[in-house]
């Protein structure tokens, strides 16, 4: 069957305000997206592949007119459901025989909801990992059998929704095949943002699935942490390994590995490392690691290995935000796995978390100062937000507050606000901490004196720009959609299902 798998228009402009866009704007590989496309070729169907980072809404219906599929897979993400919706009417619009399938981690938490309301234009949903379930909905439509009992896919049948049994985990992921970068086109499109990676082109990439904590404001598929190892599914050492040098011989210099914690199994990930480097494998890599769950061998291990970088969820700097936020961590590991990484050699990343629920501007301040102490390559500074899905979003009532605007769902917008603190005072922590941690005279000339290339020197151009910015606007998060601050808290459950 001919298929395309499509990824709605967008602009950066919508995530990020425009005095900080440039230095925040990045264009990750959609893992997702490529290992479903892999899987539907491996079943013989065609598939294109469609990005709205790099094309317009009229662009995108225009190649699926020339295209005139049978089948179209939106991808949506909170943030992006809007945008699906507007795809899906779209598409239905030029084309009313077209099957239209939604997927994605809105639709994953939110299931059959998704096709009701603005969600008439779906024909169905995609209910969680969707590599064997949309390849047996596709062979169903092919050969005109119904939808019914089909794990893991909602579907539209007349006016009424039907609602499948979830389908199960996949264990085996070494089963799967490698995502289909071939439908990516022009590697030199995605890239990091400024500063975050070595070399060009970069791929992602990712050795597990899962989680084995319970972060509030985390989504995983698996709720109740049930598969693999205690809720993490692992792929082979060797399995990995392929992928990699796979990934070296289409022409990728840099991978970053996007698992939820590359660290989760310390044995497994010394073997990976170990591997690399004695296959004597030439490429960068950057990866995200709990707190907690790495040692200075291992530290010592990636960067040997290749590693230039290495990403800690600190997210506060205060034990009991910390605690509220079931991080099941403590400043002084927090500290320590700092001081580790960066005694091995590596660059590290650290993001936190403003609007926790029973935090205060004080504790924000806090927070802060911790983030200067531990000094950190990187720093990032996020509004805290409830997916659906999460425990945060379902519990959001108990908490505080939540923006009844979909496309208020990113890390930049204050989307939620705890009833301890007010949505101005979350923006302007923000601002104060871009200000505080990047204007630092330490800092700055730690960055002029680590620059070793035009790429680099770029970066420090792009960060001072934004950073000059922060300087000069009031507040530049503040009601940087051109909603003049205007955002409406309320209930959801009406709108969402």
């Amino acid at each position: 069957m001919k298929c395309v798998l499509i990824i709605p228009a967008w602009l950066p402009e919508q995530i990020f305000p425009s005095k900080t866009v440039s230095s925040q704007i990045n264009y990750w590989q959609p893992l997702g997206t490529l290992y479903v496309a892999a899987a539907m070729l491996r079943a013989s169907h065609e598939v294109e592949y469609l990005n709205g980072a790099f094309m317009s809404h009229e662009a995108i219906m225009a190649r699926v007119a020339e295209l005139r599929p049978r089948f179209a897979g939106l991808y949506a993400t909170t943030f992006g459901f809007p945008k699906a919706v507007r795809t899906a009417d779209a598409l239905k619009a030029q084309d009313p025989d077209l099957f239209v399938c939604v997927g994605g981690p809105y639709p994953m938490a939110e299931k059959g909801a998704c096709l009701e309301g603005d969600g008439g234009s779906f024909d169905a949903v995609i209910t969680g990992e969707a590599e064997v379930a949309i390849v047996e909905l596709i062979e169903r439509l092919s050969s005109g059998q119904g939808l019914e009992g089909l794990a893991g896919v909602d579907f539209r049948r007349g006016p009424e929704i039907v609602r499948n049994p979830p389908a199960p985990l996949i264990e085996d992921l070494d089963s799967l095949p490698f995502p289909a970068r071939h439908l990516l086109g022009e590697k030199a499109f995605y890239i990091p943002a400024p500063g975050q990676y070595r070399r060009k082109p970069v791929t992602t990439l990712i050795t597990s699935r899962g989680c084995n904590r319970r972060c509030i404001f985390c989504f995983q598929a698996d709720r109740n942490r049930q598969s693999g190892n205690r809720g993490i599914r692992f792929r082979s050492v060797g399995n990995v390994l392929e992928e990699i040098e796979l990934c070296l011989a289409q022409g990728y210099r840099e991978i970053k590995f996007l698992d939820d914690s590359f660290a989760a199994d310390d044995e497994r990930a010394m073997a990976i490392c170990s591997e690399i480097k004695r296959r004597k494998l030439d490429f960068t890599w950057f990866a995200s690691a709990s707190i907690n769950q790495v040692d200075k061998p291992l530290l010592r291990a990636m960067k040997d290995a290749g590693c230039w970088a290495i990403l800690f969820g600190a997210d506060s700097g205060v034990q009991k935000t910390l605690n509220s936020l079931k991080k099941g961590t403590t400043l002084e590991m927090i500290r320590r796995d700092v001081g580790w990484a960066k005694e091995v050699g590596l660059r590290v990343n650290t993001p936190f978390i403003f609007g926790a629920p029973g935090e205060t501007f004080e504790d924000g301040l806090k927070t802060i100062d911790f983030a200067v102490e531990l000094d950190a390559d990187f720093a990032n500074f996020h509004a805290l937000t409830p997916f659906p899905g999460t425990p945060l979003y379902e519990d959001r009532d108990k908490y505080g507050r939540v923006s009844a605007d979909l496309s208020d769902r990113t890390y930049q917008s204050a989307a939620f606000v705890p009833y301890t603190m007010t949505r101005d005072q979350i923006l302007k922590l923000r601002q104060i901490a871009f200000r505080r941690f990047y204007s630092r005279p330490r800092f700055m000339l730690r960055r002029l004196l680590q620059m070793r290339s035009w790429q680099d020197l770029q970066a420090n151009l792009i960060g001072l720009r934004s950073l000059s910015g922060l300087w000069s606007a009031k507040n530049p998060f503040q009601g940087w959609k051109g909603k003049a601050g205007t955002v409406q808290y309320g209930e959801e459950r009406g709108e969402n299902g």
